[in-house]
């Protein structure tokens, strides 16, 4: 009976904590992307203007233009090419739903950000319960885990192993396995589809898992590549599983 509810409890809670993260993408893309489309056409006509006046400009007009151009892109906002990329958002569901991710397990990457008052304010209450049900996820993913090693430690010592041994070796064991799962393995598919090098991937992997989360490399952000649906969903789903494997480690 106690296993039952110990594996209902942990159901309920994986289930709560993906609730969770998709209503806060939904509500981050119902609030936040009205006011994109604003920014991604006033950029347009930023650079159409430029474009248009560029040979009559004044210094003072110039230096204007790049802090607005550089505002531009701290926002997310590529004015370059032709007009199509103005009809892809940075708050579909797919980027939704990774913004939401990053923001519960604190990795904060600073390339996505919510602008409007609704979504500032929305996304401060998310992450006040999102980060405490985080660490709570975390722990009890890490609880299981930590099941498989005391199955393993128990198998090897009916073995006749050194429980010493056994400690080190299980230890080895997921360590060896977490790494090629979570940085090896990820940074081959990160270098296809994003382009970087094997060692970008590495270090992209991570920075990310570790939370420091720079922001200098961050997946899908790239106008010049195509991305297959729902690739941020994917690769946040990685980073919460990479994060459990961590709280393994730290349990073990």
């Amino acid at each position: 009976k106690a296993m039952c509810s110990g594996k209902l409890q942990t159901a309920l809670l994986v289930a709560s904590y993906f609730v969770y993260l998709l209503v806060g993408a939904a509500v981050f893309q119902a609030l936040e992307r009205t006011a994109e489309k604003q920014e991604k056409m006033a950029a347009a006509q930023m650079k159409e203007a430029f474009l248009q006046n560029f040979t009559q400009l004044t210094v003072a007009e110039m230096e204007q233009f790049m802090k607005n151009l550089i505002e531009a892109i701290q926002n997310g906002v590529y004015p370059v090419g032709n007009g199509s990329q103005f009809e892809e958002s940075n708050w579909d569901f797919s980027n939704s739903f990774f913004f939401a991710g990053t923001v519960v397990s604190t990795i904060g990457y600073g390339t996505l950000h919510p602008k409007t008052a609704g979504g500032q304010i929305f996304c401060v209450v998310f992450a006040l319960f999102g980060i405490p049900l985080n660490i709570v996820f975390l722990h009890r993913v890490g609880k299981m885990l930590s099941l498989l090693c005391q199955k393993l430690g128990k198998f090897l010592y009916e073995k006749g192993m050194r429980k010493k041994k056994i400690k080190f070796l299980t230890l080895l064991f997921f360590l060896a396995t977490g790494i090629l799962v979570f940085l090896c393995l990820p940074s081959v598919f990160f270098q296809i589809t994003e382009g970087w090098s094997y060692s970008e991937g590495i270090y992209f992997a991570f920075i990310t898992l570790s939370t420091i989360g720079f922001g200098d490399y961050v997946v899908g952000k790239q106008s010049d590549r195509k991305y297959f649906s729902y690739y941020r969903v994917l690769v946040a789903i990685w980073i919460l599983f990479g994060l459990a494997w961590i709280a393994l480690l730290f349990n073990l």
